[in-house]
């Protein structure tokens, strides 16, 4: 493991408890701001989950070490000729508990600009401090896809587990790099458990809130681990949206013919997925949707069914009626060279709409 200084991040004392499950340790989930945030799913991601959840700073990380101020240079408040208040930058592993009390890990804040390797050393370090058994690093891209579509979650990794229940992409692909894949690569190479989720948003809303994308990747982590996510308040930002969508795509014939583009090549491209995966989780499916059983299944256990009633004794039947039981019968992406601007209402605070479930 790569050696990282021993101020690179503090622990809380005393430490809040994590709770493990079962034999299993806690989740790790990784939310970082200033990569691949393209809807800012990612920066809503984490700050629903603080919002809407108990939680308790586990680690603060140091942000000499790892920020650089002139890159993301915080804003100042000047008050009556003085300097009042500078925006705070937190860096931070929190302990969350879901609304059945079960615990996990929130790694969140700004991308560190240097030092990816201490960084992500030193992250590692705490994974087996504290007994994470997998980890799920969260994305959001920018792709030729419509918003009249279900949202598509694609999921990459090394566990089973973490992508058995989700779309994945058939293809080999370079994108650039984050402390966040750095992260990925050294867990894996530790044989840990870890994926990333990418929430691929409509490029022509890349730079709008977008809370379809923050509660598509929600659905997919608490898919995946079970963790329970108060999400109604999320729900009803994506409809709110979407009307609002709904209503500047109607008054653009342009807009409407690049929606209608984009419609068809998703169409077509999750048509030829299908065929490779037939028994794949599709985008827009329930874990329940994807279990119901095909027609080749249905007649072969109604064939069953009927060979069970051709070997009954039809006499000791009728001698025991009282007593008788009753039987009832990935993909290639083709770039759009339009871009479009859609302005967006802002979307209701988290804290304010979130309602827990109990």
């Amino acid at each position: 493991m790569h050696n990282y200084d021993s101020s690179m991040y503090e622990l809380q004392f005393p430490a809040p408890e994590v709770s493990r499950s079962g034999e299993e340790g806690p989740t790790l989930i990784v939310a970082l701001e200033g990569y691949a945030d393209a809807g800012q799913a990612i920066n809503e991601s984490a700050s629903f989950l603080l919002s809407a959840l108990d939680h308790r700073l586990l680690a603060s990380f140091n942000n000499d070490e790892l920020i650089d101020y002139r890159a993301r240079r915080p804003g100042v408040v000047i008050d009556n000729n003085s300097v009042e208040g500078i925006a705070e930058l937190h860096l931070s592993i929190n302990a969350v508990k879901d609304t059945s009390g079960r615990s996990f890990l929130l790694l969140s804040g700004p991308e560190p600009d240097i030092r990816w390797e201490a960084f992500t050393a030193a992250v590692a370090s705490l994974v087996e401090k504290f007994q994470v058994s997998q980890t799920i690093c969260l994305y959001a891209a920018p792709m030729t896809v419509p918003h009249t579509r279900p949202l598509v979650v694609s999921a990459h990794g090394n566990s089973p587990k973490l992508l058995e229940k989700q779309f994945s992409l058939d293809a080999s692909y370079t994108v650039p790099g984050s402390a966040s894949l750095m992260l990925e690569r050294l867990l894996n190479k530790q044989g840990r458990n870890v994926a990333g989720y990418t929430a691929h948003v409509p490029h022509y809303l890349a730079s709008s809130s977008y809370p379809q994308a923050t509660l598509g990747l929600l659905q997919a982590v608490s898919t995946a681990t079970d963790l329970d996510f108060p999400l109604n308040s999320l729900v009803i930002d994506a409809e709110q949206v979407a009307l609002s969508i709904e209503e500047q795509v109607s008054s653009s014939s342009e807009i409407q013919q690049v929606v209608h583009m984009l419609e068809q090549q998703y169409d077509e491209e999750l048509e030829r997925y299908r065929q490779r995966h037939p028994h794949a989780l599709m985008p827009g499916e329930s874990a329940l949707e994807s279990e119901v059983p095909s027609g080749e299944t249905l007649g072969a256990e109604f064939e069953q069914f009927l060979a069970a009633l051709e070997d009954f004794d039809t006499t000791d039947a009728r001698d025991n009626h009282q007593n008788s039981q009753e039987y009832i019968i990935d993909a290639p992406i083709v770039d759009a060279e339009t871009s479009i601007d859609v302005d967006l209402p802002p979307t209701n605070d988290a804290q304010e709409n979130t309602e827990r479930e109990e």
